[in-house]
Protein backbone atom coordinates (compact mmCIF):
# COMPACT_ATOMS: atom_id res chain seq x y z
CA UNK A 1 0.00 0.00 0.00
CA UNK A 2 2.79 2.57 0.89
CA UNK A 3 4.26 1.93 -2.52
CA UNK A 4 0.83 2.87 -4.36
CA UNK A 5 1.04 5.91 -2.33
CA UNK A 6 3.54 7.36 -2.77
CA UNK A 7 2.74 7.50 -6.77
CA UNK A 8 -0.48 9.69 -5.93
CA UNK A 9 -0.03 12.99 -8.04
CA UNK A 10 1.28 16.46 -6.86
CA UNK A 11 -1.26 18.94 -7.09
CA UNK A 12 1.19 21.67 -6.54
CA UNK A 13 3.40 20.21 -9.55
CA UNK A 14 0.23 19.51 -11.59
CA UNK A 15 -0.69 23.49 -11.31
CA UNK A 16 2.74 24.11 -12.77
CA UNK A 17 2.39 22.54 -15.69
CA UNK A 18 -1.03 23.58 -16.77
CA UNK A 19 -0.99 26.33 -19.82
CA UNK A 20 -0.46 29.64 -18.70
CA UNK A 21 -3.35 31.93 -19.82
CA UNK A 22 -2.97 34.07 -22.98
CA UNK A 23 -4.17 37.27 -21.32
CA UNK A 24 -5.17 38.95 -18.20
CA UNK A 25 -7.75 41.75 -17.64
CA UNK A 26 -7.28 44.78 -15.64
CA UNK A 27 -8.78 44.91 -12.83
CA UNK A 28 -8.53 49.00 -12.62
CA UNK A 29 -8.77 49.90 -9.16
CA UNK A 30 -6.36 47.31 -8.00
CA UNK A 31 -4.16 48.00 -10.96
CA UNK A 32 -3.60 51.73 -10.07
CA UNK A 33 -3.53 51.67 -6.57
CA UNK A 34 -0.30 48.50 -6.74
CA UNK A 35 1.28 51.17 -9.11
CA UNK A 36 0.43 54.39 -6.78
CA UNK A 37 2.05 52.09 -4.18
CA UNK A 38 4.97 50.83 -6.39
CA UNK A 39 5.57 54.44 -7.53
CA UNK A 40 6.25 55.66 -4.02
CA UNK A 41 8.25 52.79 -2.70
CA UNK A 42 10.54 53.54 -5.14
CA UNK A 43 10.08 57.46 -4.77
CA UNK A 44 12.44 56.74 -1.53
CA UNK A 45 16.18 57.35 -2.26
CA UNK A 46 16.06 57.74 -5.88
CA UNK A 47 17.05 60.87 -7.40
CA UNK A 48 13.79 60.63 -9.72
CA UNK A 49 12.35 60.89 -6.12
CA UNK A 50 10.39 64.16 -7.13
CA UNK A 51 9.07 62.76 -10.33
CA UNK A 52 8.17 59.39 -8.91
CA UNK A 53 6.20 60.96 -5.82
CA UNK A 54 4.00 63.19 -8.50
CA UNK A 55 3.34 60.17 -10.47
CA UNK A 56 2.59 57.84 -7.34
CA UNK A 57 -0.05 60.68 -6.43
CA UNK A 58 -1.50 60.85 -10.32
CA UNK A 59 -1.61 57.00 -9.83
CA UNK A 60 -3.48 57.14 -6.69
CA UNK A 61 -6.16 59.59 -8.48
CA UNK A 62 -6.51 56.88 -11.31
CA UNK A 63 -7.32 54.23 -8.26
CA UNK A 64 -9.95 56.32 -6.61
CA UNK A 65 -11.54 57.27 -9.80
CA UNK A 66 -11.66 54.24 -11.26
CA UNK A 67 -13.12 52.88 -8.08
CA UNK A 68 -15.65 55.11 -8.53
CA UNK A 69 -16.84 55.02 -12.22
CA UNK A 70 -19.48 52.82 -13.32
CA UNK A 71 -19.03 49.58 -15.57
CA UNK A 72 -18.91 51.15 -19.09
CA UNK A 73 -21.35 49.71 -21.84
CA UNK A 74 -19.08 46.69 -22.88
CA UNK A 75 -17.38 46.29 -26.41
CA UNK A 76 -20.63 44.36 -28.31
CA UNK A 77 -20.25 40.59 -28.52
CA UNK A 78 -20.66 40.77 -32.55
CA UNK A 79 -17.31 43.07 -32.71
CA UNK A 80 -15.25 40.94 -30.49
CA UNK A 81 -16.31 37.96 -31.97
CA UNK A 82 -15.28 39.90 -35.77
CA UNK A 83 -12.27 41.05 -34.03
CA UNK A 84 -11.10 37.69 -33.23
CA UNK A 85 -12.34 36.70 -36.55
CA UNK A 86 -9.98 38.86 -38.24
CA UNK A 87 -7.13 39.10 -35.82
CA UNK A 88 -7.88 42.70 -35.25
CA UNK A 89 -7.98 44.41 -31.33
CA UNK A 90 -11.69 44.49 -30.11
CA UNK A 91 -10.88 47.76 -28.96
CA UNK A 92 -10.95 50.43 -31.15
CA UNK A 93 -8.80 53.31 -29.83
CA UNK A 94 -10.24 56.61 -31.82
CA UNK A 95 -13.25 55.27 -31.80
CA UNK A 96 -13.00 55.13 -27.48
CA UNK A 97 -11.86 58.40 -27.82
CA UNK A 98 -14.54 60.23 -29.67
CA UNK A 99 -16.98 59.03 -27.19
CA UNK A 100 -18.40 60.87 -23.99
CA UNK A 101 -17.15 58.45 -21.75
CA UNK A 102 -13.28 59.29 -21.92
CA UNK A 103 -14.12 63.52 -22.41
CA UNK A 104 -16.18 62.70 -18.77
CA UNK A 105 -13.31 60.84 -17.12
CA UNK A 106 -11.13 63.38 -18.39
CA UNK A 107 -12.86 66.34 -16.79
CA UNK A 108 -12.85 64.18 -13.50
CA UNK A 109 -9.26 63.42 -13.71
CA UNK A 110 -8.19 67.12 -13.96
CA UNK A 111 -10.27 68.09 -11.07
CA UNK A 112 -9.03 64.73 -8.91
CA UNK A 113 -5.44 65.82 -9.63
CA UNK A 114 -5.79 69.36 -9.03
CA UNK A 115 -4.75 69.85 -4.98
CA UNK A 116 -1.78 67.40 -5.67
CA UNK A 117 1.49 68.62 -5.02
CA UNK A 118 3.12 68.76 -8.30
CA UNK A 119 6.27 70.00 -9.77
CA UNK A 120 5.80 73.63 -11.15
CA UNK A 121 5.73 72.01 -15.02
CA UNK A 122 3.62 69.90 -14.27
CA UNK A 123 1.20 72.74 -11.91
CA UNK A 124 1.67 74.98 -15.04
CA UNK A 125 0.42 72.12 -17.53
CA UNK A 126 -2.64 71.32 -15.84
CA UNK A 127 -3.60 74.92 -15.81
CA UNK A 128 -3.02 74.97 -19.44
CA UNK A 129 -5.01 71.93 -19.84
CA UNK A 130 -8.05 73.07 -18.02
CA UNK A 131 -8.61 76.38 -19.69
CA UNK A 132 -8.15 74.71 -22.88
CA UNK A 133 -11.30 74.51 -25.31
CA UNK A 134 -12.93 71.17 -25.87
CA UNK A 135 -11.42 70.67 -29.47
CA UNK A 136 -7.86 71.31 -28.07
CA UNK A 137 -8.26 68.48 -25.46
CA UNK A 138 -10.19 66.12 -28.35
CA UNK A 139 -7.32 66.64 -30.79
CA UNK A 140 -4.49 66.12 -28.06
CA UNK A 141 -6.80 62.89 -26.80
CA UNK A 142 -6.13 61.73 -30.67
CA UNK A 143 -2.76 61.86 -29.95
CA UNK A 144 -2.80 59.79 -27.15
CA UNK A 145 -4.90 57.28 -28.89
CA UNK A 146 -1.52 57.27 -31.45
CA UNK A 147 0.87 56.72 -29.31
CA UNK A 148 2.18 60.14 -31.00
CA UNK A 149 3.18 62.84 -28.33
CA UNK A 150 4.40 65.81 -29.24
CA UNK A 151 7.42 67.02 -27.79
CA UNK A 152 6.30 70.60 -27.21
CA UNK A 153 3.29 69.70 -25.05
CA UNK A 154 4.91 66.54 -23.45
CA UNK A 155 3.17 67.51 -19.76
CA UNK A 156 -0.35 68.02 -21.16
CA UNK A 157 -0.36 64.83 -22.63
CA UNK A 158 0.85 63.12 -19.81
CA UNK A 159 -2.65 64.14 -17.88
CA UNK A 160 -4.70 62.81 -20.57
CA UNK A 161 -2.64 59.29 -21.07
CA UNK A 162 -3.37 58.29 -17.54
CA UNK A 163 -7.37 60.22 -17.96
CA UNK A 164 -7.97 57.83 -20.90
CA UNK A 165 -5.74 54.64 -19.11
CA UNK A 166 -8.69 54.77 -16.62
CA UNK A 167 -11.37 54.66 -19.45
CA UNK A 168 -9.31 52.28 -21.20
CA UNK A 169 -8.64 49.82 -18.64
CA UNK A 170 -12.52 50.08 -17.22
CA UNK A 171 -13.25 48.83 -20.51
CA UNK A 172 -10.62 46.35 -21.19
CA UNK A 173 -11.88 44.75 -17.92
CA UNK A 174 -15.32 44.00 -19.13
CA UNK A 175 -14.43 41.79 -21.56
CA UNK A 176 -13.90 37.85 -21.82
CA UNK A 177 -10.14 37.11 -21.85
CA UNK A 178 -11.04 33.67 -23.53
CA UNK A 179 -12.11 35.68 -26.34
CA UNK A 180 -8.76 37.13 -27.12
CA UNK A 181 -6.35 35.98 -29.67
CA UNK A 182 -3.16 36.91 -30.45
CA UNK A 183 -3.40 40.13 -33.53
CA UNK A 184 0.57 39.99 -33.99
CA UNK A 185 3.82 40.85 -33.01
CA UNK A 186 4.59 42.39 -29.46
CA UNK A 187 0.77 44.24 -30.20
CA UNK A 188 -2.22 43.71 -27.45
CA UNK A 189 -5.00 41.54 -27.96
CA UNK A 190 -7.01 44.26 -26.56
CA UNK A 191 -6.26 47.50 -27.92
CA UNK A 192 -3.27 46.73 -30.66
CA UNK A 193 -0.84 48.88 -28.17
CA UNK A 194 2.59 48.36 -28.09
CA UNK A 195 4.02 46.92 -24.70
CA UNK A 196 5.37 48.72 -22.32
CA UNK A 197 7.51 46.37 -21.18
CA UNK A 198 7.64 42.57 -20.38
CA UNK A 199 7.81 40.46 -17.19
CA UNK A 200 8.81 36.99 -16.44
CA UNK A 201 6.04 36.00 -13.42
CA UNK A 202 5.82 33.46 -10.61
CA UNK A 203 2.19 33.24 -10.60
CA UNK A 204 0.80 29.88 -9.74
CA UNK A 205 -0.04 28.14 -13.18
CA UNK A 206 2.10 30.71 -14.69
CA UNK A 207 5.13 30.02 -13.01
CA UNK A 208 8.51 31.42 -15.34
CA UNK A 209 5.90 32.90 -18.14
CA UNK A 210 6.25 35.81 -20.24
CA UNK A 211 3.52 38.61 -19.77
CA UNK A 212 3.69 41.78 -22.19
CA UNK A 213 2.28 45.32 -20.71
CA UNK A 214 0.48 47.65 -22.32
CA UNK A 215 0.20 50.94 -20.52
CA UNK A 216 -2.57 52.40 -22.24
CA UNK A 217 -5.45 49.40 -21.40
CA UNK A 218 -3.50 47.49 -19.09
CA UNK A 219 -3.53 43.96 -20.42
CA UNK A 220 -0.95 41.62 -20.07
CA UNK A 221 -0.75 38.89 -22.69
CA UNK A 222 1.08 35.67 -22.87
CA UNK A 223 4.33 36.07 -25.23
CA UNK A 224 7.26 33.53 -25.83
CA UNK A 225 10.12 34.10 -23.28
CA UNK A 226 13.24 34.57 -25.65
CA UNK A 227 11.45 36.87 -28.56
CA UNK A 228 12.06 40.19 -29.88
CA UNK A 229 8.91 41.98 -29.03
CA UNK A 230 9.48 44.75 -32.39
CA UNK A 231 10.06 42.11 -34.82
CA UNK A 232 9.26 38.65 -33.37
CA UNK A 233 12.46 37.19 -34.20
CA UNK A 234 13.86 34.56 -31.97
CA UNK A 235 17.28 34.76 -32.94
CA UNK A 236 20.07 37.77 -32.02
CA UNK A 237 18.42 38.05 -28.46
CA UNK A 238 20.38 39.38 -25.88
CA UNK A 239 20.32 41.11 -22.64
CA UNK A 240 21.83 44.71 -21.28
CA UNK A 241 21.74 45.70 -17.68
CA UNK A 242 23.03 48.62 -15.55
CA UNK A 243 25.07 48.05 -12.54
CA UNK A 244 23.76 46.26 -9.68
CA UNK A 245 26.72 46.00 -7.37
CA UNK A 246 27.29 42.17 -8.06
CA UNK A 247 23.33 41.01 -7.75
CA UNK A 248 21.65 39.86 -10.33
CA UNK A 249 19.76 42.40 -12.73
CA UNK A 250 15.86 42.05 -12.28
CA UNK A 251 15.29 44.82 -14.65
CA UNK A 252 17.21 44.19 -18.12
CA UNK A 253 17.61 45.48 -21.59
CA UNK A 254 15.95 42.43 -24.38
CA UNK A 255 18.04 43.66 -27.20
CA UNK A 256 17.14 42.39 -30.71
CA UNK A 257 20.22 42.05 -33.46
CA UNK A 258 17.54 41.66 -36.18
CA UNK A 259 15.88 44.84 -35.70
CA UNK A 260 18.03 46.58 -33.69
CA UNK A 261 15.57 47.50 -31.13
CA UNK A 262 15.25 46.83 -27.23
CA UNK A 263 12.20 46.29 -24.81
CA UNK A 264 12.74 46.42 -20.68
CA UNK A 265 12.20 42.75 -19.53
CA UNK A 266 11.76 42.36 -15.53
CA UNK A 267 11.76 39.32 -13.49
CA UNK A 268 8.93 39.68 -11.34
CA UNK A 269 9.56 36.12 -10.59
CA UNK A 270 12.90 37.08 -8.64
CA UNK A 271 11.37 40.46 -7.09
CA UNK A 272 7.65 40.08 -6.56
CA UNK A 273 7.21 43.98 -6.00
CA UNK A 274 8.11 44.78 -9.95
CA UNK A 275 5.32 46.74 -11.61
CA UNK A 276 5.53 46.94 -15.40
CA UNK A 277 4.73 50.91 -15.30
CA UNK A 278 6.43 52.29 -12.36
CA UNK A 279 9.58 49.78 -12.71
CA UNK A 280 9.82 51.24 -16.65
CA UNK A 281 9.91 55.05 -15.32
CA UNK A 282 12.33 54.28 -12.01
CA UNK A 283 14.62 52.03 -14.02
CA UNK A 284 15.63 55.34 -16.32
CA UNK A 285 19.29 54.40 -16.30
CA UNK A 286 19.44 51.67 -18.08
CA UNK A 287 17.54 53.84 -21.08
CA UNK A 288 20.29 56.38 -20.65
CA UNK A 289 22.79 53.47 -21.15
CA UNK A 290 20.67 51.89 -24.12
CA UNK A 291 21.04 55.71 -25.84
CA UNK A 292 24.79 55.07 -25.69
CA UNK A 293 24.07 52.02 -27.90
CA UNK A 294 22.87 51.49 -31.53
CA UNK A 295 19.44 50.08 -30.30
CA UNK A 296 15.91 52.18 -30.22
CA UNK A 297 13.77 51.87 -27.65
CA UNK A 298 10.63 49.67 -28.81
CA UNK A 299 8.53 49.95 -25.44
CA UNK A 300 6.42 52.45 -24.69
CA UNK A 301 5.50 54.41 -21.38
CA UNK A 302 4.08 57.93 -21.78
CA UNK A 303 5.80 58.50 -18.38
CA UNK A 304 8.71 58.39 -19.65
CA UNK A 305 8.44 60.49 -22.86
CA UNK A 306 11.04 63.54 -23.09
CA UNK A 307 13.35 61.28 -21.17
Amino acid sequence: MSGSQSLQPDPSAIGRLSKAPFALLPDAPRLFRRRSERFEALAEGSHLSPYLHFLARLTAAQADIAAELPVPVPIASEQVERARANQMPPLDRNVMIAAPGPQDVVDRFLTAIEPAEKPRQAADALRGLREATRETREAMLRNVAADSIPFESLPQHVYLSAAVQIYAAKLAGTLDASRLVPIGTGLCPVCGGPPVSSMVVGHQGAEGARYAACAFCGTSWNEVRIKCLACGTTKGIGYKAAETEGEEATVKAETCDECRSWVKILYQNKNPSLEAVADDVASLGLDLLMQETEYRRAGFDPFLLGY
